[in-house]
């Protein structure tokens, strides 16, 4: 799955039809209710504020509504477009400003799909994986080697603390979680290393 990042907005003039996508990174289905309330107030005076929204580890929690649109030429187009990128944890809503000229169905799906999409890849996206944090206790005569040691492994090096020791923080993706966990363990008990293992976080 993948995550959006930063949030964004696009605009784009169809058959003199004002469509205005707005995306945003959320955490739960109450955060994209927030999100699309605060949108669709801002844009009060719109004809139609269409939304889709998709949350969960790997998206299985998902919605959608047209707003007054047709049946099924809105909503479904732009969650249509959130999965067809495999995002999750974020939520869409397209501001429609009349123009005077009707799109049709096929035009209203081919027009929130399209806005959507531009949206989307306005910016990159981030891939959703799990992390795993750690805590590293280790002396001034071997911390550049567990350094270079642990880079090489793809490990993560976070901040640095100079006391009486150095204290490492590293933080792994779920993919090197054993082959990492395995190396610290046998360096603790070479007794080279002092390590803790951190609560894990969702990136």
């Amino acid at each position: 799955m993948n995550i959006l990042g930063e949030e964004r907005e696009e605009s784009l003039k169809i058959k003199r039809s004002e469509f205005i996508a707005h995306l945003c990174t959320v955490s739960s289905m109450e955060e994209a209710k927030e999100y699309i309330t605060q949108v669709s107030k801002e844009h009060r005076n719109a004809n139609h504020n269409c939304w889709a929204y998709v949350v969960g580890e790997k998206g299985e929690h998902f919605h959608s509504s047209d707003n007054g649109e047709p049946s099924g030429s809105a909503g479904k187009p732009i969650l249509s477009m959130l999965q067809k990128h495999d995002l999750t944890n974020v939520v869409a809503v397209v501001t429609r400003y009349f123009g005077g000229v009707k799109l049709g169905i096929r035009g209203l799906i081919d027009a929130y799909s399209e806005v959507t999409e531009v949206a989307i890849l306005q910016s990159p996206i981030e891939k959703l994986c799990k992390t795993q944090s750690y805590e590293i206790t280790v002396s001034y005569a071997q911390a550049e080697t567990f350094k270079y040691k642990i880079q090489q492994m793809g490990v993560m090096v976070g901040h640095i603390d100079y006391t009486d020791q150095v204290t490492i923080d590293i933080t792994a993706e779920e993919n090197l979680f054993l082959s990492l966990e395995s190396q610290l363990e046998n360096w603790q008990n070479q007794g080279s290393i002092q390590y803790v293992k951190k609560e894990p976080a969702t990136k």
